[in-house]
């Protein structure tokens, strides 16, 4: 009589079946799920890193940058200053302070565009004037969403406003005449001119390196 209980209750071998792959198939649906969400962090992660936490880095040579370079300022006559094929040119090592008061930017640049220069900061093009030659572009290119996003608000200025370049030899002022969208390739933005002017380049748009937004700007007195 229990035999024949049990054999009643037991399931059939198509039931088994069916039960394992149900079996299966939840666990491979679980494992699945586990991946996504792994794979999920993971991007959320790196997202982060790149807008936010990369901006410790930048704060962090900025800080160190600072105090040492402020220091310096207009500490020299610009007669002293070296042309630009003399000055010797260290990737890095801090020349000026850009401050433009109508995006609340105030950064130390730096020497070089190469990108572990661009992590501390706006870097210099090297093969461009210093900010204290009568003659001649001054190129700094800055980042726009990573490192602290120096140049987040570029595409804001207006004609007119005004950006200050803090030196050794001097505080030099500018103020912004045009901006402009051209291809990465287009290196005749940086080309010299016969009167003192400033040229900053940055990604554009937002989040992409498609173009680059470049805003122009004249030395006043």
């Amino acid at each position: 009589m229990a035999e024949s209980v049990a054999t009643a209750v037991e399931p059939r071998p198509d039931e088994r079946a069916t039960r394992k792959r149900r079996n299966r198939r939840g666990r491979v649906l679980r494992i699945a799920g586990f991946t996504l969400i792994a794979i999920a962090l993971a991007m959320g992660g790196y997202v982060w890193w790149q807008l936010w936490g990369t901006g410790y880095t930048t704060r962090a040579a900025q800080a160190e940058l600072r105090p040492i370079f402020e220091d310096s300022v207009a500490t020299r006559p610009v007669i002293e200053a070296p042309p630009k094929e003399r000055v010797v040119k260290v990737p890095g090592k801090a020349i000026a302070i850009i401050k433009i008061p109508a995006i609340d930017v105030d950064y130390v640049v730096v020497e070089g565009t190469d990108t572990a220069s661009l992590q501390t900061g706006p870097g210099h093009y090297t093969q461009t004037a210093y900010p204290w030659e009568e003659h001649g572009t001054v190129g700094i290119a800055g980042h726009r969403t990573t490192y602290g996003a120096p140049f987040w608000s570029l595409d804001e200025l207006a004609k007119g406003d005004r950006i200050v370049l803090a030196t050794e030899y001097g505080i030099f002022d500018y103020r912004v005449s045009k901006t402009k969208i051209v291809a990465p390739s287009d290196a005749t933005v940086l080309l010299d001119t016969t009167k003192p002017t400033l040229v900053l380049t940055t990604c554009n748009p937002r989040f992409s390196a498609a173009q680059r937004l470049v805003v122009f700007a004249d030395r006043v007195n």
